[in-house]
């Protein structure tokens, strides 16, 4: 089987396998609040690049008709996700800069440096709802919670390597291993996207077995590269930012080798 073919075929198992645990829903306020939230307005380019700047994941309506319909279906979307930072902007300037030429949705993720456009030309097509599934798939953080929504963003992201923990969201050492395992991520921006796994949604027990894990060995480190499905799994006993990094550069290391083998293995190899 191609590795585009086994890629592909993985994506695909990996969706299924979350779709038989969750059923799909329509967006509810997840940010219920007496005060409605407003997007910043953005005004000038200075102004936009520090707010995309300031988040991991930052959400602009790039709009060229501030009156058109698209906008009162982004400002719903603006209310129903309160954990994102929206800007709104119409200056000719601001779209001429950042190559807007009809009414556009962006998403700028910090963890790959990647834009996502979503234009919305068909206008009768475009609500809320879709603009919501837009930004959930896509927006990728420093840690990204594996779901059926972002594994497809997860898949869609040209970082080839991704970095799995399988862990307790319940426990009490929870918050503590995150905030580790997230200083570890910074210092692979672009390089690797850091997951993590909630052992108690019942269908992340597949995502276990696929790394040949139980629940006896957890928490635990699974390193994945997409192109060719190689895998390294680690056990801890416990999360440290050292320790994530050492495994990380040795399976990036180990990726490095394979793709580009030293003079003599490849010799070796031709002899063969």
């Amino acid at each position: 089987m191609s590795n585009s073919i086994s890629q592909g075929f993985l994506l695909f198992l990996l969706c299924w396998v979350f779709y038989l645990g969750y059923a799909e829903k329509k967006p509810t306020s997840e940010g219920t609040t007496n005060s409605r939230k407003s997007p910043e307005l953005l005004e000038d380019v200075a102004v936009t690049a520090a707010f995309i700047d300031t988040a991991e994941v930052a959400v602009i309506g790039f709009f060229q008709d501030s009156k058109a319909r698209e906008v009162s279906e982004f400002l719903t979307m603006v209310q129903e996700l309160q954990d994102i930072p929206f800007g709104f902007c119409n200056s000719s300037e601001v779209l001429s800069h950042y190559n807007i030429t009809t009414n556009t949705v962006s998403l700028f993720r910090k963890v790959d440096n990647k834009r996502k456009d979503l234009e919305m030309e068909d206008t009768e097509g475009i609500d809320a709802t879709k603009l919501i599934r837009f930004v959930r798939i896509h927006e990728l953080h420093w840690v990204t919670e594996y779901n059926p929504v972002t594994v497809i963003g997860l898949f869609d992201s040209a970082i080839e390597t991704h970095l799995l923990l399988f862990t307790d969201k319940k426990s009490p050492k929870h918050a503590e291993r995150m905030e580790k395992y997230r200083k570890a991520a910074t210092l692979f921006q672009g390089k690797i996207l850091f997951i993590w796994v909630d052992i108690h949604v019942k269908n992340n027990e597949r995502v276990m077995s696929y790394f040949h894990l139980k629940k006896s060995q957890l928490p635990a480190l699974a390193a994945y590269h997409t192109p060719d499905e190689e895998q390294a799994v680690l056990p801890l006993e416990e999360i440290s930012v050292e320790t994530v990094k050492e495994f990380c550069h040795d399976f990036l290391q180990k990726m490095q080798e394979k793709e580009n083998p030293k003079p003599e293995d490849k010799a070796f190899k031709e002899e063969l």
